[in-house]
């Protein structure tokens, strides 16, 4: 019995190999999760008849009239991002136009005092819904990781509603800024501000810092406040969260944690823990050097020293240390890396079996802690194409071959897919019957881009979004960045 989402699931907006079945977010029915953040990675590979099958269903099938839940992030990225990559690939406006009403119906998670977006959106009765679980408060990774997706959107259909709500985000986050230059994890819609909640360049984090730099490439240079909130981005997390193993000399983030003591005072706790998540900012560090941090007009591959501005340098520097630490945690018994590790600290009397500066916190024989399991993850991978794109080194693409080797030793189902590892470190292998839609529209493209041409989607003209849809860079029509 052979297996695929598209015969056991076409249209639903998960699937699971193991049991070869679908499903959907939520009871109101599919969005077409899986199928739209496929779609531009069919048309990479040549996957002809698989991309028809799939265009077919976006015109016939898809609809967004669902009256249920849908969080605006995620259905902004995977959605949104995946109908605007499929239309710059074929120019079929029927992508278009399913955007479009996607975004149209989503505009009312804007309807806040602030602007900032609200976390959840019902697609049917075009109402934003606030979490329940973060006391109404939104993540700032959420909120500020929609801007290249709707400013694209302006551009293709001339509407600049989607545009002013995108950038809205933006003022209200540069007006929000704090001493340090830190941002913390959540804001509040009510007043803009960031609300006491930890740092870190991990979940509900990562993407801000991302955009940041993705937003000042997708215009062309042509808005320098982003550049300028980037500068200042990193200054304050070169200065607070990045550091240095003891041993090894691993270069790792670490998160800031606010406590509340009994006075009800608060004071802020390092914590020296690593989400796989972070494994984007590498490339990102190094993509960020030779953009903001060159000294002049042109950069070699890899850039001469000579070309870098002393924090160009310093931020190369931590690009390449971080890419080679998140290789690193690929040193297990899989060679898939943990979903989160922890880093030794001088003076820690943290027991572990790890004879090296990271573990897997709560490991051991015969546990399986969450913190131990890989979900088909994409953020290495992805580090490892920007700084093969970059430099050009061989060692980036001999990694990324190992990776790809034991996601399809481990993950991959003999009858069609593939599984999340529950315990990377543990053999032999057992599985949880999950394939996020990310392995094919991130993990997979990676690798895929990887090992092809540089000329397939050069840095130099595309700028990938958060679930690696490629947008072309253009110059804007339109007055922006804030002017």
């Amino acid at each position: 019995m052979h297996g695929s989402p598209m015969r056991d699931a076409m249209g639903d907006d998960e699937y699971h190999p193991i049991g070869h079945s679908g499903s959907n977010l939520t009871s109101a029915g599919g969005i077409g999760y899986t199928v739209v953040d496929s779609i531009d990675t069919m048309l990479l590979m040549g996957l002809d008849e698989e991309y028809e099958r799939a265009r077919k269903w976006v015109a016939e099938d898809l609809s967004f009239e669902r009256d249920g839940n849908f969080n605006t992030f995620e259905t902004t990225i995977r959605v949104l991002g995946g109908l605007l990559s499929a239309f710059h690939l074929t120019k079929d406006m029927i992508y278009v136009e399913r955007a479009k009403d996607l975004a149209d119906r989503m505009m009312p998670a804007f309807d806040t005092p602030t602007g900032l977006p609200l976390s959840m959106v019902n697609l049917a009765q075009r109402i934003g819904v606030p979490d329940k679980d973060n006391r109404g408060l939104v993540s700032t990774a959420e909120v500020s990781t929609l801007q290249l997706e709707l400013k694209y959107l302006t551009m293709l259909t001339n509407d600049e509603i989607y545009w002013e709500k995108a950038e809205t985000v933006m003022k209200v986050i540069k007006n929000a800024k704090i001493a340090s230059g830190l941002s913390s994890i959540f804001l509040n819609t009510e007043d803009g501000k960031y609300s006491i909640s930890p740092i870190r360049l991990g979940s509900r984090g990562d993407s801000y810092y991302e955009y940041l730099l993705k937003q000042y490439i997708q215009t062309n240079h042509t808005e320098p406040v982003y550049r300028t909130m980037y500068e200042d981005a990193m200054a304050a997390v070169t200065t607070h969260l990045i550091r240095k193993s003891e041993d090894e000399g691993l270069i790792f983030t670490q998160e800031i944690v606010p406590e509340r003591n009994r006075q009800g005072k608060i004071t802020w706790r390092m914590v020296p823990k690593q989400d796989h998540l972070v494994c984007f900012f590498g490339g990102s560090l190094m993509l960020g050097a030779v953009t903001t941090g060159a000294s002049g007009p042109s950069i070699s591959i890899p850039p001469l020293a000579s070309e870098l501005t002393a924090v160009g340098k310093r931020d190369w520097s931590n690009g390449v240390g971080l890419v080679r630490t998140c290789m690193e945690t690929h040193n297990t018994a899989t060679g898939l890396s943990p979903e989160i590790v922890h880093f030794r600290m001088p003076n820690d009397d943290v027991k572990t079996q790890s004879k090296h500066d990271w573990y897997i916190k709560g490991a051991g024989p015969g546990k399986t802690p969450y913190d131990a399991r890989y979900i088909l993850r994409p953020e290495t991978v992805e580090s490892l194409l920007i700084a093969w794109r970059l430099t050009g080194d061989p060692q980036y693409r001999e990694w990324g071959w190992g990776i790809f080797e034991a996601i399809e030793k481990h993950c991959r189902i003999e009858s069609g897919g593939y599984a999340s590892v529950l315990n990377v470190d543990a053999l032999p292998v057992e599985l949880e019957d999950k394939m996020e839609t990310f392995l094919m529209s991130e993990t997979l493209k990676y690798l895929y881009l990887l090992f092809s041409d540089d000329t397939v989607l050069p840095l130099s003209k595309y700028v990938f979004n958060t679930e690696a849809h490629a947008f072309p860079i253009f110059t804007p029509a339109l007055q922006t960045g804030f002017s």
